[in-house]
């Protein structure tokens, strides 16, 4: 009778943790202006915080940019946000992403991640793929703070630079590995 008392317990909690993503698809279904307006603002805190990134902006050939994804979780937790790719500044395409997780997990967060694609075929297989799976395709390196420090123009020899910056709230773990980034029409 224990176990069954737990499991109610367990699926009660994850209920009440589940319920804000009832309408979260509401709540992340931006026009094409306001995720322009956010992902603008994105970058400009990111570049304010990770100069470095600011470099490599400059000679990417795209950046792939989500300014609010927002993730909750107890057991089976999910992620969801939309955002856009810049190629030369100007938006080109709007992407969502969204991720399922299970584990021991419990929290809820909000961040935001830029992933800088460095090389034509990077930024092709993102165009051309239906839905890109992080962690199939082009080699991703997540650049933590010591890792930025020490990244230069001439040392960025991999496909796609992912950056993940302010977060907010609380999450055990974070990470892009199982995300699915599809295009989206706005």
């Amino acid at each position: 009778m224990t176990k069954h008392i737990r499991f109610v317990q367990a699926a009660l909690i994850f209920a009440i943790v589940a319920m804000p993503f009832m309408s979260l698809r509401t709540a992340v279904a931006a026009s094409a202006e306001e995720i322009d307006r956010e992902v603008a603002t994105a970058l400009k805190l990111l570049y304010h915080h990770t100069p470095k990134a600011k470099e490599l902006g400059a000679i990417a050939k795209g950046i792939l940019v989500f300014p609010n994804i927002y993730k909750a979780g107890f057991i089976v937790g999910a992620q969801v946000g939309e955002g856009a790719l810049l190629v030369g500044g100007k938006t080109v395409g709007y992407y969502n992403t969204v991720a399922g997780s299970y584990g021991y997990q419990a929290g809820v967060q909000k961040f935001s991640y830029a992933m800088f694609l460095m090389t034509d075929s990077a930024l092709e297989y993102l165009n051309n793929s239906d839905g890109w799976e992080i962690g199939v395709g082009p080699s991703i390196v997540v650049v933590d703070a010591g890792k930025a420090k020490t990244l230069t123009t001439t040392t960025a020899k991999d496909d796609i630079y992912a950056f993940i910056f302010a977060q907010k709230g609380l999450m055990a773990g974070l990470g892009l590995q199982g995300s699915k980034i599809t295009k989206i029409d706005k």
